[in-house]
Order: C-alpha cells, then structure tokens, then sequence
C-alpha cells in the first residue's frame, strides 16, 4: 500500500466517528428535543451531519479508487455511514486494515534487511 492509499483511509477512518455521533445526536435526541421542549437543535445538528456525511462520501470515494475495492466492501462502507453507529463500525474496520497493511510492510521490511 503507498502513502496516497493509506492517507485516503486514515482520512476517511478519521471522519467515520464524527459522522457516526453527528447521525447519533441528530436523529434520538435532536427530534426528541424538538418535539419534547422549545428547544430545537436540529437545524445546527442537521448542517453539522451534512457536512461530515458529505466528507464521508468524499473520502470514501477516494479510498475505494485508491485500495482498489471490490465492489461488496466499498458498498458494505458506503452502507456503514447511512446506519445508525455504523461509522464506528467503519473506522473499527479500516483500522484493522491499515494496521494489518503496517504489519505486513514491516514484515516484508524486515525479510529484505536480511536477504
């Protein structure tokens, strides 16, 4: 994996989170807050998750052309940001495949410093 790849999935694990809460925040309690009080947050929180939903769509183009994704797992992440909690699901995911991709350059590393 080269540098470009890896960035495109560390970018796109690091909104996986904030994309998750902002959906979290927005739909429980943003609509219970709306229709239980006078308070109603759903037009920040609303403008909030749009943002990091279209960051997410963004980068998660990005690291399906560059991983080179089969189709299954770029539609399995492109699923995980429109379900409830499913970006921590995504960044669990990705970070296990960027540290496996760490191992293994390390690995293959350290087979050519003794050959």
């Amino acid at each position: 994996m080269d540098i470009k790849t890896a960035s495109a999935l560390q970018r796109l694990r690091l909104v996986s989170a904030p994309e998750a809460v902002s959906y979290f925040l927005l739909l429980p309690i943003g609509v219970v807050l709306k229709n239980a009080t006078s308070f109603n947050p759903v037009p920040v929180l609303g403008w909030v998750h749009g943002i990091l939903f279209i960051l997410y769509v963004v980068f998660w183009a990005d690291a399906w052309n560059r991983a080179r994704w089969d189709k299954k797992p770029a539609f399995v992440y492109l699923v995980l940001s429109v379900v409830p909690l499913g970006g921590f699901v995504a960044e669990r995911k990705l970070r296990r495949e960027l540290d496996d991709e760490i191992i293994a350059a390390r690995a293959r590393q350290e087979a050519g410093a003794k050959a």
